[in-house]
């Protein structure tokens, strides 16, 4: 059972300012994380993006901070935008007791940072490029840090950011609390804990609460050609509040961007390659609404954090499981619910099991809406769009030119012709349907060949671990497999047949790639051996 904030001992002031936040208890990772940092330990936290790892860390910070001529604590982030979350979140937390958090990060004024400084704050947020550049300035101080936090440090490796980080660790009282929060535990982010901590307390969110329960997640099997086709049917059928689209690379969000909004969407895009100042725009229009799609990588849309995200589209599947868990974490916050939706094309059917397994979680596959269905959604655009015309006063500019025909027609047909010209320009793009292989079934299993025998030198075993392995089917369910020389049939529940063909067609067993398809009807054979 969750104990409630009160039970951590805090202070009336941060216990108000959560409550103004909206938190009423605390997530898995504040709940294991708050109780042993309030007591100066050192934190190794595993925690993904939407668990509530900031205020894990950011009350102990505010609790603790010590009002000086030097900042007391410092947070390290490895973007602009998750520097500048984290800072107004630490602010919120701070606000009744006084305590000022302040962003650092390149593309902003480093002038206006100095001045800033100068004047004086409890915590500084930076990203690790900007902080080394304040400090060889000699414009930031860290002779008084006692708490220093790693944030996303996982990221920042990938970043490049490992030896600044270092650098900056040296410029730090060796008596200073420290924790780190990463989603994953590379043995050079393990190197930087052994080597800066002392005895640090590790503590891990339970996988069973890494995926939000209140997102529904669903993917699409596409072709890799039909992805746009595919996006703008679920943008009209779906009518999401804001989407945040996300693409492998920075040409893909350059090219989506430009495909939507020739199309007529309203789309913003962001990632490295755009200025401080184009992505503070975007994220403002996203923000209040004025752009309803985003299209973004995954670094660009760290620390984004935004309510009213309805959708995340994985336009491009992650690439990493703990990716998915980031992504999907910008939707459904607040308490609210949301929509995790993922392309997919049938090579990368193996990576979305794979996501399956590490998130603890299940992925249902659902059917693009049909072309039907679009166009009724872009039909009742149009009266959504009359509707509202009617309760303005535009409607009087053209009254005139609706009795001059209402002498030859009724109303009711003159509404419908101009209806009919409105909506003959609505077009929907033809997707190749998918067809899934037709497996026969005889009492609830269905026969699956597989180009694989004894020549192989495979066994009954290896056949299991495949099926295991690859499509997260345990080998207790598989019924009889039949073993020839250079093929053989396996038996298996009808309900797991498509996921098995899917997961492991071209896949290798013992060093053979094999193809696994349904079986031919059955006829007259070679006395089968069964194995099973």
């Amino acid at each position: 059972m969750n104990k409630r904030f009160y039970n951590f001992g805090l202070s009336d002031e941060v216990l108000n300012a959560l409550s103004d936040m909206g938190f009423e208890e605390p997530t898995p990772i504040q709940e294991i994380s708050i109780p042993p940092a309030m007591e100066g330990h050192d934190i190794i936290g595993r925690a993904q993006t939407g668990t509530g790892k900031t205020a894990a860390f950011g009350v102990p910070i505010v609790e603790k901070a010590v009002r000086g001529n030097a900042p007391y604590a410092m947070v390290l982030a490895p973007t602009r935008e998750l520097a500048v979350q984290v800072a107004g979140e630490l602010n919120n937390i701070g606000k009744n007791k006084g305590t000022l958090a302040l962003p650092v990060y390149g593309g902003q004024s480093i002038d206006r940072q100095i001045r800033s400084l100068q004047k004086g704050v409890d915590i500084v947020v930076g990203t690790p490029g900007r902080v080394l550049d304040h400090i060889r300035r000699r414009t930031l101080n860290l002779r008084s840090i006692g708490m220093l936090v790693l944030d996303e440090a996982d990221e920042m490796l990938n970043m490049g950011f490992i030896e600044d980080i270092e650098s900056i660790l040296k410029e730090t009282p060796s008596d200073r609390q420290t924790m780190l929060f990463s989603a994953t535990m590379p043995a050079e982010i393990l190197r930087i804990a052994t080597g800066y901590m002392n005895d640090p307390k590790e503590v891990a969110v339970d996988p069973e609460n890494m995926v939000v329960p209140k997102i529904e997640q669903v993917f699409y099997e596409i072709r890799e050609n039909d992805k746009l086709k595919a996006l703008t049917r679920l943008l009209d059928v779906e009518d999401p509040t804001l989407t945040l689209v996300f693409c492998h690379t920075k040409r893909d969000v350059d090219e989506v961007h430009a495909k939507l909004q020739q199309r007529g969407y309203y789309s913003g895009a962001i990632h490295g390659d755009f200025t401080q100042a184009h992505r503070d725009d975007v994220m403002a229009k996203f923000k209040k609404g004025d752009v309803d799609i985003l299209i973004a990588t995954d670094v660009a849309a760290r620390g984004l954090d935004i309510p009213d995200v309805s959708h995340v589209i994985n336009y491009s599947i992650p690439q990493h499981p703990d990716s998915y868990i980031h992504r999907i974490g910008r939707t459904a916050r607040a308490g609210k619910s949301g929509i995790a939706i993922t392309l997919v094309t049938h090579r990368e059917y193996r990576m979305l099991k794979m996501i399956e397994r590490s998130a603890n979680t299940r992925i249902k596959k659902a059917k693009l809406p049909t072309r039907e269905e679009v166009i009724r959604a872009r039909e009742q655009e149009v009266l959504s769009e009359v509707e509202y015309m009617l309760e303005s006063d535009k409607p009087a500019e053209y009254r005139d030119l609706v009795q001059e025909l209402s002498e030859k027609y009724s109303i009711e047909d003159i509404a419908a012709a101009a209806m009919g010209i409105i909506c003959s320009d609505i077009e929907v793009e033809e997707i190749e349907e998918i067809r899934s292989p037709e497996v026969s079934s005889s009492n609830g299993f269905a026969r699956l060949f597989m180009t694989v025998g004894r020549n192989d030198l495979v066994k009954v075993s290896d056949i299991v671990k495949s099926i295991e392995d690859g499509a997260d089917v345990p080998g207790k369910k598989i019924g009889r497999i039949s073993l020839f020389d250079k093929f053989c049939f396996v038996d298996v529940p009808s309900a797991y047949a498509e996921r098995i063909i899917y997961a492991v067609d071209k896949t290798e067993v013992n060093g053979k790639r094999i193809r696994v398809q349904p079986a031919r009807a059955r006829k007259a054979a070679p006395a089968e051996k069964a194995y099973r």
